[in-house]
């Protein structure tokens, strides 16, 4: 087992690194990786000269969603359980989507579910040539509420209508294609091209910078990217899918490894 969940550190230019550290599970998110994420921004939040934060994940994949077997453990909690554990998978995503600082995701291997909402809410996103992307929720009986404003400002409406209701596999070049990722370099060069996007961002006025992520914010879709009420609303769809008996046949299809009987689940 790993020692932390989540790593961060703050190098003398004021760029920070968050390190996704679940290796072992492909950094799938579970109640402690999200807490350490907010961790993270709270503690990064406080340091002076913060200027870039860097995303990766360590190992082989970025992030492979969320963690099934602690998805499984929520369920049978009360709804208010499920409810504040929506909420706190919002939270991390959407404390990254409002950074008032760049940040910049560096993706290698599987990036599935929650972590395609993550990508899609950082400003930059350089992905290796054998990223692999899913919006997965669907599969299982579940649904991506909380992530789908922020897919939307990165896809568009029309390529979340098809990616999130087909649950299909698609490679780096396609995820550029659509807008998802700007850059896909070979595996080797992730960490260089990352770099070189960081340099950039130092160059440039840091409080222009963040007025010009303010901005694109408040023109996102629908406004939903700052819109607190609306986001109440998909936490709790969230949640409530969660605990339907579609999404007990769809986990329990994954963990069976067999075909969903997607007839069986009613309710």
């Amino acid at each position: 087992m790993t020692a932390s969940p989540v790593l961060w550190s703050l190098d003398a230019r004021g760029v920070a690194t968050v390190t996704l550290n679940r290796p072992e599970v492909n950094n799938a998110y579970d109640g402690g990786l999200i807490a350490g994420v907010l961790a993270a921004m709270d503690d990064l939040g406080r340091k002076p000269g913060l200027r870039v934060v860097v995303l990766r994940g360590n190992g082989k994949h970025f992030q492979a969603g969320a963690d099934l077997k602690w998805i499984n453990g929520v369920r049978p909690q009360s709804i208010e359980a499920n409810e504040a554990a929506s909420r706190a998978t919002f939270e991390a995503v959407q404390r990254l989507n409002t950074l008032p600082i760049p940040t910049v995701a560096l993706v290698q291997g599987g990036c599935f579910g929650g972590g395609t909402g993550v990508i899609a809410a950082c400003d930059v996103v350089i992905a290796a040539d054998n990223a692999l992307f899913s919006i997965t929720e669907v599969r299982w009986g579940l649904t991506a509420a909380i992530i789908i404003p922020q897919l939307c400002d990165a896809i568009g409406i029309r390529q979340v209508r098809r990616y999130a209701l087909t649950g299909e596999r698609f490679g780096a070049e396609d995820a550029r294609r659509i807008g998802l990722v700007h850059d896909v370099v070979p595996l080797a060069d992730l960490e260089a091209a990352g770099a070189r996007v960081v340099e950039q961002l130092l160059a440039n006025g840091p409080e222009a910078m963040a007025e010009t992520k303010r901005l694109a914010l408040e023109s996102s879709f629908g406004g939903m990217a700052v819109d607190d009420a609306a986001y109440k609303r998909l936490v709790h769809l969230h949640s409530v899918k969660r605990q339907s008996a579609e999404a007990a046949e769809g986990l329990a299809s994954f963990a069976e490894k067999r075909a969903a009987n997607w007839g069986s689940a009613k309710g």
